[in-house]
């Protein structure tokens, strides 16, 4: 499932889109692993990834979107972002590339449809993480020194209504960034609600902290690796059942400075 040899990302590239893909990456910092289901088997769905490295090999940034329905509205999402993540190459502030987001989605997008949306920036000399969240998931954290996984946790600041929300929801909606330092060895595992909605035979659902749990026991070999059993323990989960929509998985690990 791990696919072809890695692919480097050169200086100013942009790569992803909304297809069927298992693909090694390295971008300035990290190794990463993508993949991607479409839904019944199609060649492209509403999960649409996106990665970047900047021009002078310093920042490489990583999105992940879940674009409600499917048809025009997703490859008209897939084309803008791939724009503001060209627009934004090199650029480590996040909060403007969230609100042109936005801005731009609610552009494209029919009455009553919405993308949930995560941002990643890494600075690749110190390890900064940058992170903004609209409505995804949270995503699972290795912590290499204590030899253990954790939610990274929501990010968003519950008192305010309008921080955070989905994209194409409210019209100049904020959004912010949290910070947090990954060190050398660490792993993150960024994912759509199609892992943590899967359900039982018996009907009960995975969640996040279900998710969790099924993290405890994977290797840390590679994000390829770790990627590949997290899969095969949320379809055990399932019984074996198919996933009930498009299911998309981003490992990244870091490297040594």
């Amino acid at each position: 499932m791990s696919g072809s040899e890695a692919h480097g990302l050169a200086c100013m590239e942009v790569w992803g889109g909304n297809g069927r893909v298992a693909q090694a990456l390295d971008l300035p910092g990290l190794t990463a692993w993508v993949y991607s289901e479409p839904y019944a088997g199609s060649d492209t769905g509403g999960d649409v990834y996106y990665l970047s490295a900047c021009s002078r090999g310093q920042l490489a940034r990583v999105c992940l979107a879940d674009v409600s329905g499917h048809g025009p509205t997703v490859g008209e999402m897939a084309e803008c972002l791939r724009e503001l993540m060209s627009k934004h190459v090199n650029a480590f502030d996040q909060s403007d590339f969230a609100r042109e987001l936005n801005r731009a989605f609610a552009g494209v997008v029919r009455a009553g449809r919405f993308a949930t949306v995560s941002l990643f920036g890494l600075a690749s000399a110190t390890g900064e993480l940058v992170v903004t969240n609209a409505g995804q998931p949270p995503p699972l954290w290795y912590r290499a020194a204590r030899k253990q996984w954790e939610l990274l946790g929501d990010l968003v600041a519950p008192e305010a209504e309008d921080i955070g929300l989905p994209l194409g929801l409210i019209d100049g909606t904020s959004y912010v960034q949290t910070a947090v330092r990954l060190l050398p060895g660490d792993f993150l595992a960024i994912y759509t609600d199609a892992l943590t909605e899967a359900k039982s035979p018996v009907g009960e659902m995975l969640e996040n902290e279900g998710l969790l749990k099924l993290a405890a026991s994977l290797p840390v070999d590679s994000p390829a690796a770790a990627g590949e059993a997290l899969l095969k323990a949320v379809g055990d989960y399932r019984g074996g059942a198919p996933a009930s929509d498009d299911q998309t998985l981003v490992v990244l690990q870091r490297l040594a400075a």
